[in-house]
C-alpha cells in the first residue's frame, strides 16, 4: 500500500470477479498490457503466446469483434481497422508491391477509386477501371501483372449487382486475388466468400454497427489465401497503425447483436417503398435490386442469402436498406425535394437507425467529371436513401408529401 496519499492515484485496483461473469463483454481501455518477463513479452508481440501487449498491435475487444465477423462471413481470418477505407488500404499495402497491377470496377466508392489511382500509382502500382458486369469482355482487360480485383457487391449509387462466382473464377485463371466491399449487403444479405471472393471489406461504420456513432472497418480472408499473405495482413495491420479503438470496437460488436433484425426490417422496408413510388409523375426511376424491372434482380436473387429472408409466405431474400430515386428534372429539383423533407436528413452516409437521403453528384461521386457520372447513371437528380428502422407508413408519407411539392 502507498504510503504517501499522492501514490494513491497512479496506482492501479484490481476488482475480483469473484468467478462472477458479465452478462455483455465489457471494454478493454487500457492501451498496454502487463508482461511477467522480457520473455513473455517477446512471445506475445510475436504472437507466438496469446495475451496481449499494445493496443495498436491488438487487443481484447478487437479480436472480440474480429472473431465475430469472421464467423458471419466465414472467413478464415478477419482484421478490424480504424475505418473501411483503412481495410482496403490494408489489403492493398499487403497484397501489392511495385510493378502490380489493379483491376478497379468503374462503379466503385469514389475514395476507393482515388486511393488506388492517385496514392497508390506512386508506390508503382498501375490500374485500370473496368467495367465488371460485362463478363465476356473482363479476360481481356487482365495482364500478367495483374494482381489484384476490385468490386463491390452492391454498387454505390446505382446499386448494380456483380456476378461474384464468375468474378471470382476468371480472376483465379489469371492468378489474381478478388477483393469485395460488401458494406451496402452486409454478411446479413450476402457472403461473397462463400461465392469464391478472397477478400472481404466492411464498413462498419454503416449497417453492421447500425447506430451512427462509430468510425471502423474489417477485413475478412477467405481460407483459400495462403498462410504468408495472412501473415502479411496481420503485420501491416500492426506496423502500418489501421488498428481501431477499444471503444468503437465493443460499440460495434454491441450493434452486430442486432445486425439481422435490423437488416430484415430495413430491406423489406426498402422494398414497399420502391414498390409504391415507381408511379410517381416526379419520379422517372427507382432502382432497387429487389425490384423485377431491376437488370440484375434474378443474379441478385441467386447470390445474395435467402435463408437469412423474413420468416413468412414470401420466396424473396434481402436485397438491402439502400434505394435509388431518379427525379424528374435537375439540380433545382434535387435540391427543393432535399429541402422539404425534414423527416429526412442529408447525411451523406448510410446504414443509420434513422432513414437518411445522400445527393452522390455533390458527395460521394464529385470528384467524377459529368461525363462519367451521367455514363454511370448519376445525375444532378439523383437522390440515394438508406432506409431506416422507422415504419414504412412515416417514410412513404414523408417522401409523398416532399415529391408533391415538386409540381409534376
Amino acid at each position: 500500500m502507498p504510503s504517501r496519499t499522492r501514490d494513491i492515484c497512479p496506482r492501479n485496483i484490481e476488482l475480483p470477479l469473484f468467478g462472477s461473469r458479465p452478462a455483455r463483454p465489457p471494454i478493454h481501455t487500457s492501451a498496454v498490457y502487463h508482461c511477467d518477463s522480457p520473455e513473455q513479452a517477446q512471445l506475445r508481440l510475436a504472437d507466438q503466446e496469446p495475451g496481449y501487449v499494445y493496443q495498436r498491435g491488438k487487443h481484447p475487444n478487437a479480436e472480440l469483434l474480429s472473431e465475430k465477423c469472421r464467423q458471419l462471413h466465414r472467413a478464415d481470418t478477419a482484421l478490424i481497422t480504424s475505418s473501411g477505407m483503412a481495410a482496403i488500404a490494408l489489403a492493398l499495402v499487403a497484397c501489392l508491391k511495385q510493378g502490380d497491377h489493379v483491376l478497379i470496377s468503374n462503379r466503385l466508392y469514389g475514395e476507393t477509386g482515388l486511393i488506388v489511382e492517385r496514392e497508390f500509382s506512386r508506390f508503382g502500382i498501375e490500374s485500370s477501371q473496368v467495367d465488371l458486369l460485362d463478363l465476356d469482355q473482363l479476360p481481356s482487360e487482365f495482364r500478367e501483372n495483374t494482381k489484384l480485383v476490385i468490386a463491390e457487391t452492391i454498387s454505390n449509387p446505382t446499386l448494380r449487382v456483380v456476378d461474384l462466382a464468375g468474378l471470382a473464377d476468371l480472376a483465379h485463371q489469371s492468378g489474381a486475388l478478388l477483393m469485395v466491399d460488401n458494406t451496402f449487403a452486409s454478411p446479413a444479405v450476402c457472403q461473397p466468400l462463400e461465392l469464391g471472393a478472397d477478400l472481404v471489406v466492411e464498413s462498419m461504420s454503416k449497417i453492421m454497427n447500425g447506430h451512427g456513432d462509430l468510425m471502423l472497418g474489417a477485413l475478412c480472408v477467405g481460407k483459400q489465401c495462403d498462410q504468408p499473405l495472412q501473415e502479411r495482413l496481420v503485420f501491416a495491420n500492426r506496423t502500418w497503425g489501421f488498428s481501431g479503438s477499444p471503444m468503437d470496437c465493443w460499440l460495434a460488436e454491441r450493434g452486430l447483436v442486432t445486425l439481422f433484425p435490423r437488416v430484415a426490417t430495413a430491406s423489406a422496408t426498402a422494398l414497399r417503398v420502391a414498390r409504391e413510388l415507381g408511379q410517381h409523375a416526379a419520379v422517372r426511376e427507382i432502382v432497387y435490386p429487389g425490384l423485377e424491372s431491376h437488370p440484375d434482380h434474378e443474379l441478385a436473387k441467386r447470390q445474395f442469402d435467402q435463408a437469412n429472408a423474413p420468416s413468412d409466405d414470401s420466396p424473396s431474400c434481402l436485397f438491402g436498406h439502400v434505394l435509388t430515386l431518379q427525379l424528374e428534372g435537375g439540380l433545382e429539383t434535387a435540391t427543393r425535394f432535399i429541402q422539404s423533407l425534414p423527416e429526412i436528413p442529408f447525411c451523406p452516409s448510410l446504414g443509420e437507425p434513422m432513414t437518411t437521403l445522400s445527393h452522390p453528384a455533390s458527395t460521394s461521386h464529385r470528384s467524377l467529371t459529368v461525363a462519367n457520372r451521367e455514363k454511370l447513371g448519376i445525375f444532378p437528380a439523383t437522390i440515394r436513401l438508406s432506409i431506416g428502422l422507422e415504419s414504412p407508413e412515416f417514410i412513404l408519407e414523408a417522401l409523398r408529401n416532399s415529391l408533391a411539392d415538386l409540381d409534376f
